[in-house]
């Protein structure tokens, strides 16, 4: 692709979306057409001159659709707020950030109403089909972002993490998802879930346009990026829950890739974390952070029209209702306590590593009824959410399929450690290709 001119990259990209047999229609809302062609020409006339303003300069690049873009309403996959919300009046600084480094923005990405489910699903705008098989979920809430970023609709997606959704949807589309640290990147100008636990991170079909993505976002210097060497490092292998009720293809897949990674060098050791991820549940028994932030954000809108909201989406934030301020505060800071105590534990660590999701894609049929939508969500989202909770960085690999659903191979690093954690990413990742 690189021989590419941004325009004829651009080209292909709107191509791929317009296409009436793809999931353009459903993965894309909102297309800038004519303005990604003019920012793909003046990508390509820098190129001309000799001028880059970086390694995303002529990048095709889509956003999710609880980014602001100034003079549109940001929906946040929403029917609602798109009929009620007031037109942005600037950017979000990571849109901003994106243009400034010569990315072209080609459009908007369907998501979960709100961003509050891992499976990927909106009954308002159609949910875009895995594109490993069209009658599976996309995995959510960053949806329409990981189905145009697999089916190349664009090169680099940008999604939001609030329990793990860039990486949810990365591991059951076959494409690599980053969770930067919290504070690593400003959230302004997202739609909030949760201000606690909402993070931004890019997926893409490989780690490097993830982390100069990432690198641009954070407004750092977009250094070349190296992968890593493996020989030596040390990799924990989560123990417990993590591992727990795999499904066949990925109960075979991950002991694979622990196998490859101990064959290349690393020292593998296994890591009882229960403990912490008992203390963990016992916080969430109380209702949970991301619930309660929800409610605060979405409880006058969903009393007035909340007849209007995804019932799944509308179920879950309500039942926060009942979560009392004592509760709340109690939660934030036991969290507290506890991600001292993890940041702790993996010290003595280069990377933690588990199955990203315990199971493969679901038929869209099998999360049809509401009973088995919760079912089925709290599975794709029970390794992810972890490490939001914990305040760390996260990365999702695809693992070789040979044809099968795609499953992913999670990294884990401390919070700050964002630059070594994709370069190790990186790395693993060249044993995997």
């Amino acid at each position: 692709m690189k021989h590419l001119s941004a325009h004829d990259r651009t080209e292909m990209a709107l191509a791929r979306i317009a296409d009436p047999q793809g999931e353009g229609a459903r993965a894309c809302l909102t297309v800038y057409r004519d303005q990604a062609l003019a920012a793909a020409d003046a990508a390509d006339a820098r190129a001309r001159a000799g001028i880059t303003l970086g390694p995303l300069d002529g990048a095709v690049v889509s956003i999710k659709d609880l980014f602001d873009v100034a003079g549109e309403v940001t929906r946040a996959g929403s029917k609602l707020i798109a009929e009620e919300g007031k037109p942005a009046t600037a950017d979000a600084p990571i849109v901003r950030r994106l243009r400034q480094a010569g990315a072209v923005i080609v459009a908007k990405t369907n998501m979960t109403e709100f961003a509050f489910s891992g499976i990927g699903a909106n009954p308002h705008f159609g949910t875009p089909g895995n594109p490993a098989d069209r009658a599976r979920v996309p995995g959510g809430s960053s949806s329409g972002g990981a189905v145009a970023a697999a089916d190349g609709m664009c090169e680099v997606t940008i999604g939001s993490d609030t329990g793990g959704s860039t990486r949810i949807p990365a591991s059951l589309c076959g494409i690599t998802g980053f969770k930067p640290s919290r504070q690593r990147i400003p959230t302004d100008g997202a739609f909030p879930l949760s201000y606690t636990l909402d993070s931004i991170g890019p997926m893409a079909k490989t780690v490097a346009p993830c982390a100069y993505a990432d690198a641009v976002m954070a407004g750092e210097d977009t250094a070349p990026f190296e992968p890593a060497e493996l020989a030596g490092l040390r990799v924990g292998v989560a123990q417990g829950a993590p591992l727990e009720n795999l499904d066949a293809t990925v109960g075979k897949r991950f002991p694979d890739a622990l196998d490859r990674l101990e064959k290349a060098g690393v020292r593998l050791s296994a890591e009882k974390l229960a403990p912490l991820l008992d203390q963990m549940d016992t916080v969430n028994r109380k209702g949970g952070i991301a619930p309660a932030e929800a409610f605060a954000v979405h409880r006058d809108r969903l009393a007035r029209r909340g007849d209007t909201a995804d019932p799944n989406v509308r179920v879950r934030i309500e039942r926060a209702a009942k979560i009392s301020a004592a509760d709340y505060v109690d939660m934030l800071r036991e969290r507290a306590s506890l991600i001292r105590a993890m940041d702790a534990r993996l010290a003595g660590l280069d990377v933690l590593v588990m199955p990203t999701t315990p199971v493969v894609a679901p038929l869209l049929a099998d999360v049809a009824k509401q009973d088995d939508f919760f079912r089925w969500n709290a599975q794709v989202l029970r390794n992810t959410a972890i490490w939001n909770f914990f305040d760390t960085c996260a990365v999702t690999l695809p693992l070789p399929r040979a044809g099968g659903l795609p499953t992913g191979l999670m990294l884990v690093a401390r919070n700050g450690h964002d630059r070594r954690l994709l370069s190790i990413a990186a790395g693993v990742e060249r044993l995997f290709m």
